[in-house]
C-alpha cells in the first residue's frame, strides 16, 4: 500500500518550501502571491530505517528497496473553497486521493509575505482550513443521502445501512467536528463504507507543521 501525504494550507505559508525541503528539489515553484500553485506537485522520497540495512547483511540480498512516501503539494486553500471559492472544489478533490493530511500554519512574521487573511493567526488559520474541509464533507454526505432516501424507505437492506452510518456522519459535521476524532463513534463496518464511498477529507490522519 502506497502512503501518499498532501501538503495543505492558505496560500503563502510555506507548503511548496516545505515539500521542496522534504524532496531535496526545486520542483515546486515558490512566489510571494497566492495561488502560485494550481497543479498538484507530486515526488517521492526514500524512509530510512536501520533494520532495513541490519536484514539485508542477514539474508545476503543484494539490493536495499527502502520503504517510500510520495509528498503532494496542493494550493492553498482559502475561506469558502468548499463553495468553490479560490478553486476550493479542485483543490479539495486533490486532498481525497491522499492517505494522509499535513497542515501547513504559518507563525512567523514577515511585511513582504502576503498573508490573505490580512495578519498572522496560527490558530484562526487552522481553524479555517479544518471548517472547510468539514463542510466540503458535509456536502458529500448530504447528497449521498438524497439518493439513498428513498430506497431506505423501500426497505433496501443496503441502502438502510448507508443512511444510518450518513445520518451519524451529518450530525457530527454539523456540529462542525471533524470525523477523524469521533471514530468511536462508528463500527469497522462503518469506517470502511465511509472510506470506500464518500471519501471523507475529515477522516484523514492529520499532522501539523508550524
Amino acid at each position: 500500500m502506497k502512503l501518499n501525504v498532501g501538503i495543505v494550507g492558505l496560500p503563502n505559508v510555506g507548503k511548496s518550501t516545505i515539500f521542496n525541503a522534504l524532496t531535496e528539489t526545486a520542483k515546486a515553484g515558490v512566489a510571494n502571491y497566492p495561488f502560485c500553485t494550481i497543479d498538484p506537485n507530486v515526488g517521492i522520497v526514500d524512509v530510512p530505517d536501520e533494520r532495513l540495512y541490519k536484514l539485508t547483511e542477514i539474508s545476503k540480498s543484494k539490493n536495499i528497496i527502502p520503504a517510500t512516501i510520495e509528498f503532494v503539494d496542493i494550493a492553498g486553500l482559502v475561506k469558502g473553497a468548499s463553495k468553490g471559492e479560490g478553486l476550493g472544489n479542485q483543490f479539495l478533490s486533490n486532498i481525497r486521493n491522499v492517505s494522509a493530511i499535513a497542515h501547513v500554519v504559518r507563525c512567523f512574521e514577515d511585511s513582504d509575505v502576503v498573508h490573505v487573511e490580512g495578519g498572522v493567526n496560527p490558530v484562526r488559520d487552522a481553524e479555517i482550513i479544518e471548517t472547510e474541509l468539514i463542510l466540503a464533507d458535509l456536502q458529500t454526505v448530504e447528497k449521498r443521502l438524497e439518493k439513498v432516501i428513498k430506497p431506505a424507505k423501500s426497505g433496501n437492506k443496503e441502502a438502510k445501512f448507508e443512511v444510518e452510518v450518513l445520518t451519524k456522519a451529518k450530525e457530527i459535521l454539523e456540529n462542525l467536528q471533524p470525523l477523524r476524532t469521533n471514530l468511536d463513534k462508528f463500527t469497522e463496518e462503518e469506517i470502511d463504507y465511509m472510506k470506500k464511498t464518500i471519501f471523507p477529507l475529515t477522516i484523514k490522519p492529520i499532522m501539523y507543521e508550524i
